[in-house]
């Protein structure tokens, strides 16, 4: 099993390597094609609320089914997953009561684990290209339909069916059924939503912009966290708990995004440019291998997971040195370099040390429950030490990296 992991953790980068680079070269936004009716365009979000709902209504079937059939046990699956799964809500008097009342409940055998297997995957990869859509609508329409995406369905197709052969069931051939078909039905179905997006929103390169886009992110990661807290792991039992949680994230994001249709382009900084264009890359990069490093870290080698998932980080600043060190006009790259190296050293120490604090200060969970805040708080402190950086120096120095570009821009989705 580790030797798998290991292997397919390996693979992941190394394809995300060789296909992903020139897909987010940056493009103006008319390159992506004229932009219709907001009627024609359908952004990745609203298919994945309807997916989440889609898990808990399984999940409250699935409570159902065990009300009725197991007499609220469920040991009978229980028993061959690890801790921390089938915390079943049982006593809520609600689904007592549909539980009651609904007929032929040995209909709902199909709930246990199989309606997930089908779910899941589209789950993670619309969140992914819904983060995408947020920082650039013609970089998810390419990604979306080019190749990195059929073989990032088929990298977590791989490592779901690695980790069900590894925790063996009864119902575990018919889950590695259920994903190969939708392996294959996922990005199919992502292509030609991306398809029918004519949208061209972006996130701006600024403060601002960024800001907006991590707040966004973030919110998004908690209630991505609360899905699988809650529903993936089959308990929802745990949901009122976190429900202020989920709601509390909720109207973050809601508010991030009305937020972020209403920043304009304003002209680009040198490290805050820097920064827009390492998370471009680093989002393409990081797609096909991201499910294959989360699991590598429990069951595959932890100190190579770590470093598959540095690698992709190093490349994206590597490919948005070389991007910034090509925009600007009447400036020698030595110089250049130095200075947004001086800048982005700075900033990365900064934010580093919010990083630690956040560690030091969230409670241990699972590992993700600790990383997602500390990311956030690393990132977020990097982009605003940038800004400030930029701003001070940048009109002593003269390093803007290129003209005031024309027009407007204004993400959407």
């Amino acid at each position: 099993m580790r030797t798998l992991v290991n292997a397919l953790v390996l693979v992941s980068v190394a394809a995300a390597l060789a296909l992903a680079p020139r897909l987010a070269a940056a493009r103006p936004p008319d390159a992506d094609g004229p932009e219709d009716s907001p009627r024609r365009t359908l952004t990745p979000l609203p298919p994945l609320a309807v997916v989440t709902a889609l898990i808990y209504v399984n999940q409250v079937l699935f409570t159902v089914y065990v009300l009725r059939v197991h007499d609220g046990d469920p040991s009978f699956i229980a028993r061959y997953l690890p801790g921390g799964w089938f915390e079943l809500a049982t006593r809520d008097p609600v689904l007592r009561s549909l539980a009651r009342d609904f007929p032929a409940p040995w209909t709902l055998a199909p709930t246990v684990l199989r309606v997930q297997a089908f779910l899941e995957l589209p789950f993670v990869l619309l969140a992914f290209t819904t983060v995408v859509r947020w920082l650039d609508a013609g970089l998810y329409r390419r990604l979306a339909r080019s190749p990195l995406l059929p073989l990032a369905s088929a990298s977590y197709t791989a490592v779901f069916c690695l980790v069900e052969w590894d925790l063996r069931n009864p119902y575990t051939v018919d889950d590695l059924a259920v994903r190969t078909v939708s392996a294959v039905l996922t990005p199919l179905f992502l292509a030609r939503l991306a398809a029918r997006d004519r949208g061209r929103g972006r996130t701006p390169a600024s403060v601002p912009g960024l800001l907006t886009f991590l707040v966004s992110l973030g919110a998004l990661g908690v209630l991505v966290l609360v899905v699988y807290d809650t529903a993936l792991l089959y308990s929802l039992g745990r949901l009122g708990e976190r429900l202020p949680l989920a709601l509390g994230a909720g109207t973050v994001l809601a508010a991030a995004r009305l937020i972020a249709v209403r920043l304009a382009e304003p002209r680009p900084r040198l490290a805050v440019g820097f920064l827009h264009l390492a998370l471009r890359h680093w989002l393409t990069l990081f797609l096909l291998p991201a499910l294959a490093v989360r699991y590598g870290v429990l069951f595959g080698t932890p100190l190579l997971a770590a470093v598959a998932g540095i690698v992709p980080a190093t490349a994206a600043g590597a490919y948005a040195v070389r991007d910034t060190l090509k925009a600007p006009a009447g400036h020698r790259r030595g110089p250049l370099l130095r200075t947004l190296a001086a800048r982005l050293a700075c900033a990365a120490l900064a934010g580093t040390a919010a990083a630690y604090a956040v560690v030091r200060l969230t409670p241990a969970t699972y590992y993700e429950a600790t990383l997602l805040p500390a990311a956030a708080a690393f990132l977020s402190v990097t982009v605003a030490t940038c800004g400030a950086l930029d701003g001070i120096l940048d009109g002593v120095l003269g390093t803007r990296t290129r003209e005031r570009p024309k027009g407007r821009t204004s993400p959407a989705g």
